[in-house]
Parts: C-alpha cells; structure tokens; sequence
C-alpha cells in the first residue's frame, strides 16, 4: 500500500488532532526540537504512533520542494468526499449557507491559500469544476495549513448544473468580474450565498458567468487591474463576514 505524505506543522498538527487514525508513522527531522515540534510529539505519543528521525535530504526529497518544516505524516490513502457525497454536504449546513466557487483555480499553492482563507471566514464547502482545477494534493494541504482537513472540497463533473442545484435550494450566486458594475461593497451578502472567484486573467468562464445571480467586481485604486485570487478570495469572503456580522 502507498502512503501519502502530509506535511508543514499546521497541516500536520491538524491532521493529528482530527484524523489521528490515519497516520501510520512520523517522520521528524534530525535535530528539531522546538516547541511548535514539541507539540506534534505529544500528539504522536498520545495516539502511539512509531516516530522516525529523518536526515533533511531525504525529507526533501518526499515532500514537494522541501518546504516540510521539519515533519512529515505518512497516511494510508484517504478517499475524499466527491461529488456524491455533495447532497448530504448541503443538508447538513447549519446556518446560513456560505460557499466559495473557484473556477479554474489550477494552482495548488493558490487552492490552498483559498482553503485557509475559506476555513477562517468560516465557509461551509469549496466547489470547484474536475477540468482544470487544482488537485488536493500535499502543497495544497501544506498551504491550507489544517484547513484541507477541516472544509470540504468537492469537484464535479457539470459546473453550472451544480450551481443550478445550489439555487434550487435558495442559495445565490455572486459572481466576481472586472467589468461589472457594482462593486462587492454595494452587494448583499447576508443570505444564503456561494461566491465564484475566476481564474486569474481570463476570470470565470462564460458558462459560469451566465449561472451567477449576480456579479460584482473589487474597487482596484492602484495601477495594479487585479490581485492574486487567494487574496480576492478574503477581500470577498470577509466582506460578507463583516455584513453578516453587522
């Protein structure tokens, strides 16, 4: 059997404390013992799992681009919810909906940005379309930070059949443009809502535009026309936190 690798101490730790059933065995590198470390091997120990001191090189080479922060959870492979698993997701939202939409998102570093951002502002689900969308993979989960363990990520088939299902169930859909003509700050943000952020550059495809109840764009007053998706994302998302709020 495969392992997985999860690592970074936030997305470690949280998988610790919430999924400790998965882990098989943690790698430490040779030499950390910290206090953000001492933490993990309190959880390790409490759950009886086989730590391993690991030399940098080789914890490296398993993690993508090294940035493993000195530990690493071997998993055995976990089977995400899909798109299956969607209906029974909605139903059991308690509150007032509050979904993210990310419309051809490819970058892993930038999903798991909006992942943590999502889980902060205190987003229920992420959707986002199969075809060029970004896996939740372990940059990803690195990136999020824990959040990957703690907020849905689904990707279907049919975008704008799946948004036709949230309005079926009352829930709008905001849509993020440029070119539109009210701004996030004139719209109300307060019921049931799914927000869709495009891709950067090209934005949300046509498709997707023509599903959206409603579109909106972020005041720019700089000479700068756009800023990086995850930061557009919580620019969006706390605005509708502060309206909810209020």
């Amino acid at each position: 059997m495969k392992l997985e690798a999860v690592y970074g101490l936030h997305a470690v730790t949280t998988l610790l404390q919430r999924n400790p059933e998965q882990v098989i065995e943690l790698w430490i590198m040779q030499g950390r013992h910290d206090a953000r470390m001492q933490r993990v091997l309190e959880l390790a120990q409490e759950q009886q799992l086989d730590v391993r001191e690991a030399d940098k090189g080789l914890m490296n080479q398993k993690a993508d681009e090294g940035n493993h922060q000195g530990v690493i959870a071997w998993r055995k492979p976990v089977q995400h919810k899909t798109e299956k698993h969607l209906p029974d997701i909605l139903d059991a939202i308690s509150g007032t909906p509050l979904i993210l939409i990310l419309d051809g998102v490819t970058d892993p570093h930038n999903l798991g940005a909006c992942l943590r951002t999502a889980d902060a502002a205190g987003v229920q689900l992420v959707i986002a379309p199969k075809d060029k969308s970004a896996p939740l993979n372990a940059t990803a989960a690195k990136v999020a930070c824990g959040a990957a363990e703690a907020v849905p990520y689904i990707q279907v088939t049919n975008l704008a059949r799946t948004m036709k299902d949230l309005q079926q169930r009352g829930i709008w859909i905001v849509g993020t443009a440029g070119e539109a003509e009210h701004s996030i700050y004139q719209q109300d943000m307060k019921g049931p809502m799914a927000l869709v952020m495009g891709a950067e550059g090209s934005g949300m495809r046509r498709l997707t535009r023509e599903h959206c109840d409603y579109l909106v764009n972020i005041p720019m007053a700089g000479e700068v026309s756009s800023v990086n998706v995850s930061v557009a994302t919580g620019i969006c998302l706390f605005e509708a936190v502060r309206q909810r709020a209020g």
